[in-house]
């Protein structure tokens, strides 16, 4: 029987080159697009609550309202356009009794109501805010953020508020709490 010949096969080469152009491309992309969250003034950072709910939280169209442990109600939003509308006639108010340190680093108002993280707010000033934020944008969520060593009255003020003024669904932002 005769011995077939094989034919010498010509290897295959790939140009990786587009492919790694192709992925710093994405890389580039997605750096430059990702919104990161705006530092937190410290007066605002507080230590949640432990539950067992695993409960994702939207994360656009979100008004936060954080209370720390002394009490102090403080409120933030995701928008900075609505962040802008809202705060800014209630910073321009409120200008001449701001620190002096933090109105350095602002410079005016317009810009503080910018780039603010959270705002201090009393009770009476949330309510107000909370339905001018909601004829902005009805589609906005409410989320209330208080530390885990803060009374319970302020909570229960702001859940009554939210109540008085037809906000019927909000969430109690926590930290998920691990079976071992």
């Amino acid at each position: 029987m005769a011995k077939k010949k094989k034919k010498n096969r010509v290897g295959i080469t790939l140009d990786m080159t587009p492919m790694v152009d192709i992925g710093f491309l994405l890389l580039t992309f997605f750096m430059l697009t990702t919104q990161f969250r705006p530092p937190e003034i410290p007066e605002a950072q507080v230590i949640l609550p432990r539950s067992h709910s695993d409960i994702k939280l939207p994360e656009s169209d979100v008004i936060i309202i954080t209370i720390n442990k002394e009490g102090g109600v403080f409120i933030s939003f995701d928008s900075q356009r609505l962040r802008n509308s809202i705060l800014t006639k209630k910073i321009q108010e409120e200008w001449d009794e701001i620190d002096p340190q933090i109105k350095g680093q602002y410079g005016d108002a317009a810009t503080m109501a910018k780039l603010v993280p959270s705002y201090p707010v009393t009770i009476h000033d949330l309510g107000d805010m909370l339905i001018s934020a909601r004829m902005r944008n009805p589609k906005l969520r409410t989320v209330i953020k208080g530390d885990r060593d803060a009374d319970y009255g302020p909570v229960l003020d702001i859940m009554e508020l939210l109540q008085k003024i037809n906000i019927s669904r909000f969430n109690l932002l926590t930290d998920l709490e691990f079976n071992r």
